[in-house]
């Protein structure tokens, strides 16, 4: 009798079944997406929504609290809030007739020569009138004591005054009194005019801008460009102011504009006069909307 070893039963392995693949698992970020956009587009029409009977009362609160502090109504008060729809900033008319936000800059250049309508005063608030005319009456003050120091010494006529949206312009027009040509050495009268403004400007608590600009003349030597060369000018000028008259230098600064800003257009020999030149600026300190209303407040 013949035995048999046991063997082992070797048999083919079962295919496991494929994975099978969700072609519709994008829905779920997708849907996840819609939810949180749902859910900003509720918050945001949450907060846009504003109670103006709890906000005039929150208002009133407030006003009524800092008048009992400062004994002074000013405050939050001239409109019935910020939240009222209107620009808490006055608008005015650009060059092409499209209405923008106050610049700094405007009055200067062209504008200084022929400057845009002033703003209108017939819808401001008493306050900010009030505001407007005091601080006018404060420049057109420190207008008239360099004014009169200039006139003891006959230099009156040397300065020409005008006030813009930015403060007091102290203009020094450098037809050969206070620059020669293609020059930024100050001449002995640019010096005494500096001196005798000097401690006006000394006195006072705005910053100064020192502004140099040149004629359309191109310039040869020494500067390479009008650039140049009004930066320079504006820089002996503020120099001379803090070297020699103690202004100091923290609240005095200088820049040059070259001949990109002239009070006169065209080539004439009064536009090269003229253009060739250095401002004096003191910046006020009075809040946008008061700035505004400068130059009606001093229309001559």
């Amino acid at each position: 009798m013949s035995s048999h070893a046991p063997g082992k039963r070797r048999g083919r392995r079962s295919p496991e079944p494929e994975e099978h693949v969700n072609h519709e698992r994008w829905l779920v970020s997708y849907s996840d997406m819609i939810t949180v956009l749902m859910a900003l587009f509720i918050v945001l029409f949450a907060i846009s929504q504003v109670d103006q009977a709890k906000y005039e009362a929150l208002r009133q609160s407030l006003t009524a609290g800092f008048q009992d502090q400062t004994g002074s109504d000013a405050i939050l008060d001239g409109s019935a809030g910020t939240l009222d729809g209107q620009s808490v900033v006055p608008e005015t008319s650009t060059a092409n007739g499209t209405a923008g936000m106050v610049d700094a800059d405007m009055g200067l250049g062209d504008q200084g020569a022929s400057p845009s309508p002033a703003e209108s005063t017939e819808a401001v608030s008493p306050e900010l009138l009030a505001a407007a005319r005091a601080e006018a009456d404060h420049l057109a003050e420190i207008r008239a004591t360099i004014q009169k120091a200039l006139d003891k010494a006959r230099l009156g006529d040397a300065v020409r005054f005008r006030v813009d949206e930015r403060g007091l312009v102290l203009g020094l027009v450098a037809d050969d009194v206070f620059f020669a040509a293609a020059s930024a050495d100050l001449t002995p009268t640019a010096r005494a005019v500096l001196d005798i403004a000097g401690p006006t400007l000394k006195a006072l608590e705005e910053h100064i801008s020192v502004e140099g600009h040149a004629n359309v003349l191109p310039v040869s030597g020494r500067y390479a460009t009008n650039w140049e060369l009004s930066a320079d000018r504006a820089t002996q000028v503020l120099r001379h102011l803090v070297e020699k008259d103690a202004l100091p230098g923290g609240r005095i600064m200088a820049v040059g504009y070259g001949d990109q800003r002239p009070l006169v257009g065209g080539k004439s020999g009064a536009a090269m006069e003229t253009n060739r030149r250095v401002d004096l600026v003191i910046l006020s300190d009075a809040p946008e909307t008061v700035r505004a209303l400068l130059p009606a407040m001093t229309k001559e």
